[in-house]
């Protein structure tokens, strides 16, 4: 629950009056009314108090009251204004959130324990707002919620009356404390049992009550010698608590008087500083009674735990003393009840009133309230740099405190109201001289003697830019060679800036002015980090010798400040210009000659070379020498001013075409030169040098590059001409292999035939032989095929041992004639049945051959095939064009009436094309014929395809 008086107290009020006044004219009423509560609220509203009403034990971060709201500040202005709690208390118990501009709890409220038996409970703070400096003060009432219940300080209270007690006789009973206020604090008593006693209760002036009982009827011991009563104390809270003792009544003999202290209220004080075991008052006692009844003992009675721990009263001489240490900052005032007790059990009683004195134990305690720890160097007079508080527990002089420092400095303290105390500046500070400072902060007491403390606080003076760059010289001198290389540096600046950080962070650039109409940073660039100048391109001595520029040294802060430096860069000549002869003008397509006469003496001045130079200093000192002449013992050159002249006499043996070459030399390092030709004529008259001068030869000057590249060309030719001579070689070496191999190979030919392939070959048995070979498959009545002509009527002959031989010359015709052979086209009737096919495939298999058993059981080893690859290529040169269209050349051997019986023995007899050889095998062995042919068999299975026979039937597609 909050509270604001501003607004809150002028509705509750208005509505108060409304429901008293219902019968009052209602437009006279709200006009006064409205007036008066309008009136209210305004001088609330200016005060700037707000005040808020909040139960105790609330959880931490619980919302306690919008201050931005209720004091009409927007949240920026907390934010800026840095807005903070000023507490005067230790512990601080509710926080600010400054993002939203709401007052939480931050520690838990213990109403009893902040503020004890004190009503109403409340906390004073201060929200303190800067850039400007404003206050505001806020009051948290802390309402009691009933969270104790009435507590005795003894379990069971014990009364000795005497039977002779009369009726009326009051007891005093101890008294409960609840530390709860208001209707949650102590409310009532009852006692039970009330046959012989009943309860009285009473109100102190400070609102506590307390309990009595009364005796209303005799006592008789004999009867019963104890009563056992229960006393209860119940509080006011909803639901209430309560607290029971157990009063326990022993009733004695009977004793006529009871003690009487000398003064009803005893009054006594004492200073907080006192020591332990002072003594502070001295009580005192009287019975009437003699004897053992008429002795005194004394006792405190209702005490609080507080009070118990501080004082001890003697029982036997009322001597009051003090056993603790006092505070007068906690506790002021101490109350105590006194009892007189004689043996007989009747008592009196007294009340004690105990004054604590204040005495100066505190020292003054210096909080810094609001400090940055810095200020900057350019703040006026009377800133405020922090704003202290300095407190004092003390009361009275021991509580007035004064603040001041320690020792000299730029600064002051000026007091503030509410206790306050500014840290100001009191004179301009300069971060370039001083750029902290550790002050002291003295605070003291009125007090006797005077208490004091220090505080010591460093204070960073923050630096703002009000130093601009200086270079270290104003003007700077550098010079470069000509010639150099772009990007060279020349010079480093430096600049120096007594501020710091990004105000003394120094950048350089250069100004860009123009230098002899152009802008300068075509020529120079400066690096903005440290200040290094650089050359942008390659000077030229001959084109511009000085430069003045300006470079400007600028730093961070903001405003930025900056300075100028100038400067001057000297361009330094190199030899890199050779000289240049003016005269005598070199023409190449005329010549132009000096006339001497033959009659000129010695010293005779023919011409005078001339020749300068761009370059300056000893690199344009030029001395000029004789290279070459026609006769070098009749002129000399000057080696200063080039002049040329006679040494000698000109005599008729001297030719009359003189031709000299004078070299012009500078004095660089390295130097350079230049040459000129000189031509001079030995004459008397014109007409003589016109005679001469068509003779005068010139030096020809070869182009270097042009003969590079002449001989290149050249080499490139002979290089190409001999490459294409060794490939025409090669070629022709390698036809005439080819055809050495065709015409003249003896090697024996193994004939191979890969499954599902048919061979028909000549064997020399045919009238008309037809040397081809044919490959088909088992679908080859399908199938092209091509054909040659016959070699001859007659190209195998049969010996009689049956051997086949071919002639010579038919074997040569077949090596020459082949290859001008034409392919005759092939007739549409050359389809033959299965048994109509010439050779192997057309036959009919024999048992043999199915069983592997016949001719060529087995395949051909490597060696074999490897002739029968050679031989292959034979085969093609010795086919001829014999087959014939429609019979494909064929004669009688390969009618339908052939058979294996017309086919040679190949194990006997192997011809060889291209060769009139015959292999016969070993007549020592004998010969086995072939099987007869059994048509009715079935065909015998084929051999399997070698890798050999593919490569074979490969090349013969090919070919």
């Amino acid at each position: 629950m909050r509270e604001r008086v501003s607004g809150y107290i002028c509705l509750e009020y208005y509505n108060r009056r409304m429901r008293n006044n219902k019968g009052v004219n209602l437009g006279r009423y709200l006009k006064w009314q409205a007036f008066f509560m309008f009136l209210f609220c305004l001088l609330n509203t200016a005060t700037g108090q707000i005040r808020y009403t909040i139960p105790e034990e609330m959880r931490t971060g619980l919302f306690v009251g919008d201050v931005g709201k209720d004091l009409g500040l927007d949240v920026k202005r907390l934010v800026s204004g840095r807005a903070r709690l000023v507490i005067d208390d230790s512990k601080q118990y509710v926080e600010l959130n400054r993002n939203k501009g709401h007052l939480v709890v931050k520690d838990r409220i213990d109403r009893e324990q902040l503020c004890g038996q004190k009503s109403p409970c409340s906390i004073g703070l201060e929200i303190l707002l800067e850039n400007p400096l404003e206050f505001f003060s806020v009051t948290i009432e802390i309402q009691d919620i009933n969270d104790h219940a009435p507590i005795f300080s003894k379990k069971e209270i014990t009364l000795e009356i005497s039977e002779s007690t009369p009726i009326g006789t009051v007891f005093l009973l101890d008294t409960a404390a609840d530390p709860d206020v208001g209707l949650n604090s102590l409310q009532s008593y009852s006692l039970k049992p009330t046959d012989n006693f009943a309860l009285k209760q009473h109100v102190r002036p400070d609102g506590s009550k307390y309990a009595e009982i009364v005796l209303q009827s005799v006592l008789d011991r004999e009867k019963q010698s104890e009563h056992l009563l229960v006393l209860t104390a119940v509080d006011g809270g909803d639901p209430p608590r309560s607290g029971t003792v157990k009063v326990h009544v022993t009733v004695l003999d009977a004793n006529d008087n009871g003690p009487i202290f000398t003064d009803s209220m005893y009054k006594a004080s004492v200073a907080e500083n006192a020591a332990k075991r002072t003594m502070i008052i001295k009580v005192s006692a009287s019975d009437a009674d003699e004897g053992y009844n008429g002795n005194v003992n004394y006792s405190f009675t209702h005490i609080g735990e507080d009070a118990a721990h501080l004082f001890r009263i003697n029982a036997h001489t009322g001597e009051i003393n003090l056993i603790g240490n006092l505070d007068f900052e906690s506790i002021q005032h101490y109350e105590i009840n006194l009892q007189a007790k004689d043996p007989g059990g009747l008592t009196g009683a007294s009340k004690l009133f105990i004054d604590v004195l204040d005495a100066n134990d505190n020292s003054p305690i210096i909080t810094m309230t609001s400090f940055s720890g810095r200020i900057q160097e350019d703040s006026p007079s009377g800133t405020v740099v922090a704003l202290i508080s300095v407190q004092d527990l003390d009361s009275g002089k021991n509580g007035q405190v004064r603040l001041s420092l320690e020792q000299n400095s730029p600064f002051a303290i000026k007091p503030s109201p509410r206790k306050y105390y500014t840290l100001v500046t009191d004179a301009p500070l300069d971060r370039e001289k001083l750029s902290s400072f550790n002050l002291t902060l003295v605070a003291s007491d009125e007090g006797t003697p005077s208490l004091f403390s220090k505080k010591t606080i460093y204070l960073d003076i923050t630096d703002i830019n009000d130093n601009a760059p200086v270079f270290s010289q104003s003007e700077y001198k550098t010079y470069i060679l000509e010639n150099n290389s772009p990007g060279v540096s020349l010079l480093s600046l430096q600049a120096t800036d007594p501020d710091a950080g990004q105000n003394a962070r120094i950048s350089y650039y250069l100004i860009d002015t123009n230098v002899n109409g152009s802008p300068a940073s075509t020529f120079f660039s400066v690096n903005a980090d440290n200040g290094i100048l650089h050359a942008v391109q390659t000077f030229d001595y001959e084109q511009m010798k000085a430069f003045k520029i300006h470079v400007r040294a600028q730093d961070g802060g903001s405003p930025p400040l900056d300075s100028n430096a100038t400067v001057f860069v000297s361009v330094k000549d190199k030899n890199d210009n050779a000289p240049q002869v003016l005269y005598p003008v070199q023409s190449g397509g005329s010549v132009v000659a000096e006339i001497v006469p033959r009659s000129a003496d010695v010293g005779y001045l023919v011409t005078k070379v001339v020749a300068v130079d761009v370059d300056s200093g000893q690199n344009a000192w030029l001395s000029y020498k004789l290279q070459k002449a026609t006769d070098r013992a009749l002129f000399e050159v000057g080696l200063q001013n080039g002049e040329i002249r006679t040494v000698r006499q000109v005599t008729d043996k001297d030719a009359v075409k003189q031709r000299l070459a004078v070299v012009v030399e500078d004095n660089g390092q390295p130097s350079r030169s230049a040459t000129v030709n000189v031509n001079v004529a030995l004459a008397d008259s014109f007409p003589e040098v016109l005679s001469e001068l068509t003779d005068f030869t010139h030096d020809k000057e070869y182009n270097d590059n042009l003969t590079f590249y002449l001989v290149l060309a050249l080499a490139a030719v002979s290089f190409l001409f001999v490459t294409c001579l060794v490939v025409i070689i090669s070629v022709k070496i390698y036809r005439w292999r080819q055809s050495r191999l065709y015409c003249k190979s003896n090697l024996p030919v193994i004939p191979y035939y890969p499954p599902r392939y048919a061979d028909s070959v000549g064997t020399g048995t045919l009238q008309h032989v037809h040397n081809y070979e044919i490959y088909r498959t088992s679908d080859s009545r399908k199938s092209d095929i091509k054909y040659f002509g016959p070699v001859s009527q007659s190209l195998i002959s049969v010996a009689a041992s049956g051997t086949e031989s071919l002639p010579k010359e038919t074997r040569t015709s077949d090596c020459t004639e082949s290859a001008s052979t034409l392919q005759k086209p092939p007739s549409a009737d050359w389809r033959f049945t299965q048994n109509q096919r010439p050779g192997p495939s057309g036959a009919a298999a024999t048992p043999e051959v199915a069983m592997g058993t016949g001719p060529w059981p087995n395949p051909p080893t490597e060696a074999e095939q490897l002739q029968a690859l050679m031989a292959a290529a034979n085969e093609v040169s010795e086919a001829t064009n014999t087959l014939t269209p429609g019979t494909m050349g064929l004669s009688t051997r390969y009618s339908p009436q052939f058979t294996l019986q017309h086919v040679p023995d190949y194990r006997q007899n192997v011809y060889i094309p291209g060769s009139t050889a015959t292999l016969t095998p070993n007549p020592q062995q004998p010969q086995q014929a072939l099987p007869p042919p059994q048509a009715s068999q079935p065909e015998a299975p084929k051999a399997a395809q070698t890798p050999a026979s593919k490569k074979k039937s490969t090349k013969k597609d090919k070919k």
